[in-house]
């Protein structure tokens, strides 16, 4: 199955040239591999580069495990390139390789080569590897299909793709699975085989069962802020166990380093400042998240809200979650503070967008409940409700854009950022 992921490809397209190396990141299975060895590969030899100027190396193939040696792998790139034309280099998840970052620095002093490589684990942007490598490395991160790219090829319309999306999520192998019980299979297979079992591996874990229990935990609370000493407690009360505070926050931080899961941090919008405690996580595929907790508590609001995330981060945002406070007079006279939530501040450049996520609007006081939060803002930049309804998308006389999932979803210019 061919899936376009032209958002992927221009970026790597105008990524040449730069003199940096081209770092592929994202979670496993997300797609890095097929757009870097079958859809740039397929573009370069569209614009003429030949097929022997491009040295592709898996190196997750055992076949291919010799190269893993920093050494062997520099001496069989240098032996391929005979001639002063362009050639390029791709690396398949190459945080494999022994010493890694000596490796790429070594490929930036080949002048008349472009290197592309993929990797699974935030390392390459972690501070050990930037003291070493900073200014040299061009990170594009990928994320699972977005649903615009989900519907590219899914044969029903956009309606019941939106319940296939929300339910099973993006990554693009459960478009090979007819049934419901194979797709979710595989997700709970993958889970526990590929993303749990390489935390576990990579950071020497030993209490399997109580990871578990915590990412179930924070997958039931998507859309909820965390608190990492209310989490510790529970453990404690009803579990028995004992796992600090410092612990839970060691294992969330990770799954983010696995790219699994992503934080949103409080910030306060009047005080421009952020708020240090109770952040949100999301899950990079909803999919993921569903598998974890057994397809059970498919709440279509806090997957809504997910999918928004998770969008808002593949096109470029820098997403928070957002705190106003509001003075309230008390009966006796007295004044309190109110405060209120914003579910996302969107920042790109020098631009910035409020977004309230409701799955419905079930009455006028439900409305307003969503606007009051915007209407406490002391700035001018865009405030948009965004729903699931399928009516076009309006502005109302307060100046707050209203629109839809899925024109938001299906169209890059709906909201631009």
């Amino acid at each position: 199955m061919n899936i376009k992921r032209d958002f992927y490809l221009n970026k790597l397209i105008s990524a040449q040239g730069i003199g940096m190396i081209k770092i592929l990141t994202g979670v496993r299975r997300c797609g890095k591999s097929y757009l870097l060895f079958t859809i740039f590969k397929d573009w370069l030899m569209e614009q003429g580069v030949r097929e022997d100027h491009i040295i592709a190396i898996n190196l997750e193939n055992r076949m291919n495990k010799e190269f893993r040696n920093p050494d062997n792998l520099l001496t069989y790139i240098h032996a391929k390139i005979t001639d002063s034309e362009r050639y390029y280099i791709f690396l398949d998840e190459v945080q494999l390789v022994d010493e890694f970052v000596d490796v790429l620095n070594s490929l930036l002093h080949i002048s008349n080569a472009e290197t592309y490589v993929t990797g699974s684990n935030s390392k390459f942007l972690s501070k050990d590897v930037v003291t070493e490598f900073r200014g040299r490395g061009w990170e594009i991160r990928l994320y699972p299909l977005s649903f615009s790219e989900f519907m590219s090829v899914y044969p029903g319309d956009q309606y019941h793709g939106l319940e296939e999306y929300m339910r099973y999520g993006g990554l693009p192998q459960i478009l090979n699975y007819k049934t419901d019980q194979d797709k979710q299979d595989f997700l709970s297979e993958i889970w526990q085989t590929v993303y749990l079992a390489d935390v576990i591996g990579r950071y020497k874990l030993r209490n399997k069962q109580t990871l578990d229990e915590l990412l179930q935990v924070v997958s039931s609370q998507v859309g909820s802020s965390v608190n990492l000493n209310n989490l510790s407690n529970t453990f404690r009360s009803k579990e028995g166990k004992t796992i600090s505070a410092l612990t839970i926050g060691k294992w969330l931080t990770y799954m983010e380093d696995a790219f699994l899961i992503e934080k949103a941090n409080r910030y306060d919008i009047r005080g421009k400042h952020y708020i240090g405690t109770q952040p949100k996580y999301y899950f990079v595929d909803p999919g993921i998240r569903n598998s974890i907790l057994n397809f059970r508590q498919m709440d279509k609001g806090h997957l809504m809200e997910n999918i928004i995330y998770t969008e808002l981060r593949r096109r470029g945002g820098a997403v928070d979650v957002g705190m106003i406070e509001k003075r309230i007079r008390l009966q006796d006279g007295k004044q309190s503070r109110q405060s209120m939530e914003v579910d996302f501040v969107v920042n790109q450049g020098s631009s910035r967008t409020y977004l309230q996520s409701c799955y419905e609007l079930t009455d006028t006081e439900h409305l307003l409940r969503e606007k009051r939060p915007l209407l406490q803002i002391p700035d001018s930049f865009r405030k948009i409700i965004m729903t699931q309804s399928v009516e076009s998308k309006w502005n109302d006389e307060d100046g707050i854009l209203h629109i839809g999932l899925l024109d938001f979803l299906l169209d890059e210019h709906a909201v631009s950022l």
